[in-house]
């Protein structure tokens, strides 16, 4: 079993650089909208302390997340939001101490998951590892909101590599969620990380292809962007059809991000 500590520390990093980002921001700021309609800078810093603290739970008192989890089958819809909006209503201040406090419990608690632990979560059970993975994709993916909203631009890092690998094993889920059978075979997948290096998945010869840079790959499974603003290039029918549909996140199909018009 592969040591999940690289994950845990990226996520710690991750969190970190966000929060320096919107640290000292005025309250105008906070009160910025994002991307996200009807969210704020305040709802997703809110909703990134929501669902830490729906982690935390799960790693370490399944009856509370299971009760968590009735309550959202309950109210499907509006169930998330609810969350982000109860949160953006706190001062900003008591909002970041409850965000750091939170992920703090939570890296906590990943780190001290014995090995083999399965975490219950809104999709299938993950293991701490995959959880850690997850936590960060939503960081990075709502700090790219925030970022936006503020007209900050973020440097990309190597911690995309988590992204793009649930972007990866998220492909079939993809399919599943808009009702499409998932391809028979792997598609080969070659992206640029930031550093340079190639990241590489699936056969070599395999005739479906996907490549271009890591950050268009990410910004496209996280639906924070819409395929024709990225550098990707898709070969193969299922392989283009997959840049339409591509999701990391649990849940039903999201609306995904008009276009901009142009590569990025």
């Amino acid at each position: 079993m592969s040591d999940p500590t690289p994950v845990f520390d990226d996520l710690r990093e991750e969190s970190e650089e966000l929060e320096r980002l919107v640290t000292g921001a005025s309250p105008e700021q906070w009160a910025l909208a994002t991307p996200a309609p009807g969210w704020s800078v305040a709802h997703q810093i809110a909703h990134l302390a929501w669902t830490d603290h729906s982690a935390l739970l799960a790693v370490t008192d399944v009856k509370a997340f299971h009760e968590l989890v009735e309550k959202a089958l309950a109210s499907p819809g509006s169930f998330v939001d609810n969350g982000a909006e109860e949160g953006a209503a706190l001062p900003p201040a008591e909002l970041l101490k409850r965000w750091r406090e939170g992920r703090a419990a939570l890296d906590t608690a990943l780190r001290e998951a014995p090995p083999g632990t399965k975490v219950p979560w809104y999709g299938p059970p993950m293991s701490a590892a995959s959880m850690g993975t997850a936590r960060l994709m939503e960081t990075w993916a709502h700090g790219r909101d925030i970022a936006d909203a503020l007209g900050v631009v973020r440097t990309p890092t190597d911690r995309l590599r988590h992204v793009v690998w649930i972007g990866v094993r998220t492909r079939d889920f993809a399919f599943g969620v808009h009702g499409l059978p998932a391809p028979l075979d792997d598609f080969r997948i070659e992206l640029v990380a930031p550093s340079g290096a190639l990241w590489t998945y699936g056969p070599e010869d395999a005739p479906q292809r996907v490549t271009g840079p890591a950050l268009d790959f990410c910004l496209l499974v996280t639906q924070r962007a819409h395929r024709s603003d990225l550098a990707l290039q898709a070969e193969g029918p299922d392989a283009d059809r997959w840049f339409d549909i591509a999701q990391v996140f649990a849940g039903p199909p999201g609306e995904g991000r008009a276009p901009k018009g142009g590569v990025q």
